[in-house]
């Protein structure tokens, strides 16, 4: 009998992260369904599927431990004081219902599958699951952009050839989809070649690279730059070690060294120059000004002290939502009681009437940081800082992952990746496998060793192939 329980058990934790993983797919693929011909609407397709698939895990989830458990009551805490928030600042603003919903799922989603995969059991099987579909996933991304990039950039084979932002990978075609698909595959790569330590070193090499040159094809010199911001914050976490602070601030200058001498003398890295100007920058320069845009428009709303906590609204300035999809999406959601406000206009207003405005999303006014602000105010940012360290604190038990999270808040101050599923899921997703293979290796130790353990034998094509997936091999 226990036997087959436990048979049960296992195929219903596996259908679980069946579910999961198809939640995810929704908000990964839904831009490329969308021009390959589908319906507009499958771009919010996640923002049903994954509360129900993700709700399902969750309700259905036994023989959680209790350190599962309090990991799961921290991120409601968490997600109901996010909630409360958007509630009063929708009141206190006169904004729509259907802006609340939104903006929570834009914002809550990774959380909330978050807790799916710490509801889930600590399984090889479940990892290993993980894994193979997600590096799938994510080189599906990386081939969709190469291909792009011979399409559009040499063959010429679209209506603005030559222009790199349109190298989008699997997040073709949207606004920011070079920055978003080159971010996802850098983090992916440096995912890879840490963590599949069971490959060889040349074949990790040769994923990440891939995912790098990938960036230089789509010219997202952001998402370097994101991630030399979130190394330093890492190096701060380590200071109390001097050890590893001088290991790590070594790393960072040799890193810092190598990038300058490639912008100054390889022809694949001139684009960021676009920022090495430093007339644009200082208090008046046209940088600074650009970039605060937003920061000096949202105010000049406020017509209550209550503004400066709750915001304006959720949707009504330059958040993703605001920003960017009830503008886009109008006919789908004015009748759903979706409302509009003058700050998102103005803030465009004031990109189009700049010079840098098209020069790239850096100088952007529209970022996450500044969209949480101006939607939700000081209590909108707090509620959104006590997710994510809670996230650095329990789900963060290494440095990669940590790595990961810094990076999200730096692309928050950059663009709006901090509200773009696609980008903010695929951490999460990371995130969460690198969580549970750290919960085997301390549980189960002996069972954490098949993770690592492949044969890579280059006459045996199938077996490269699931080495390359990380995937269970056939003997």
């Amino acid at each position: 009998m226990s036997s087959a329980i436990t048979t049960v058990q296992r195929k219903s934790y596996l259908a679980g992260s069946t579910l999961v993983l198809l939640a995810f797919a929704t908000a990964f693929f839904s831009r490329i369904l969308d021009s390959a011909g589908a319906p507009s609407a499958i771009n919010f397709l996640h923002f049903l599927v994954i509360p129900v698939f993700c709700g399902q895990v969750i309700l259905t989830a036994k023989g959680l431990s209790r350190y599962q458990r309090v990991l799961a009551t921290k991120l409601y805490l968490g997600l109901g004081l996010l909630l409360a928030v958007m509630l009063v600042s929708a009141i206190v603003n006169d904004a729509g219902l259907a802006n609340v919903i939104i903006d929570f799922l834009l914002l809550g989603e990774p959380f909330i599958l978050l807790i799916t995969t710490a509801s889930l059991p600590v399984t090889v099987e479940l990892i290993q699951k993980f894994r193979t579909w997600l590096v799938g996933f994510f080189l599906t991304n990386i081939a969709f952009a190469y291909a792009q990039y011979v399409l559009f950039m040499i063959l010429k084979m679209h209506p603005k050839a030559g222009n790199p932002d349109y190298v989008q990978g699997v997040f073709y075609h949207s606004g920011a989809g070079h920055v978003v698909s080159a971010s996802v595959s850098l983090t992916f790569g440096a995912y890879y070649f840490v963590n599949a330590r069971a490959l060889p070193i040349w074949l990790r090499a040769i994923v990440f690279l891939g995912a790098f040159w990938h960036m230089l094809m789509a010219d997202a010199k952001q998402v370097l730059l994101s991630f030399l911001v979130a190394g330093v914050c890492l190096l701060i976490t380590k200071l109390k070690s001097i050890g590893e602070a001088v290991k790590y601030l070594l790393g960072s200058v040799i890193l810092c060294a190598v990038l300058w001498w490639c912008i100054q003398n390889v022809p694949a890295f001139a684009a960021f120059n676009t920022w090495a100007r430093p007339e644009i920058y200082g208090a008046d320069g046209e940088a600074t000004l650009l970039k605060s845009a937003a920061l000096r428009i949202i105010p000049t709303y406020y017509e209550s002290p209550l503004n400066w906590f709750f915001g304006l609204g959720p949707g009504h300035t330059v958040g993703r939502l605001g920003g960017w999809m009830i503008s886009g999406y109008w006919s789908l959601l004015e009748p759903l009681g979706a409302t509009m406000h003058p700050v998102p206009n103005q803030v465009w207003a004031a990109v189009g009437q700049s010079w840098l405005g098209d020069q790239s999303s850096m100088f952007s006014p529209l970022f996450g940081w500044a969209g949480i602000w101006g939607d939700l105010g000081w209590l909108g940012i707090a509620a959104y800082l006590y997710l994510a360290v809670i996230t650095l604190q329990h789900f963060c038990l290494d440095d990669l992952s940590k790595f990961f999270v810094f990076s999200v808040g730096a692309f928050g101050l950059v663009f709006s990746q901090m509200e773009e599923p696609g980008y903010m899921l695929s951490i999460t997703m990371i995130v969460g496998i690198l969580w549970q293979e750290h919960r085997l290796r301390k549980v189960n130790p002996a069972a954490a060793v098949q993770l690592n353990q492949t044969t890579f034998n280059l006459k045996r094509p199938k077996q490269v192939l699931q080495s390359i997936l990380l995937a269970k091999q056939s003997r």
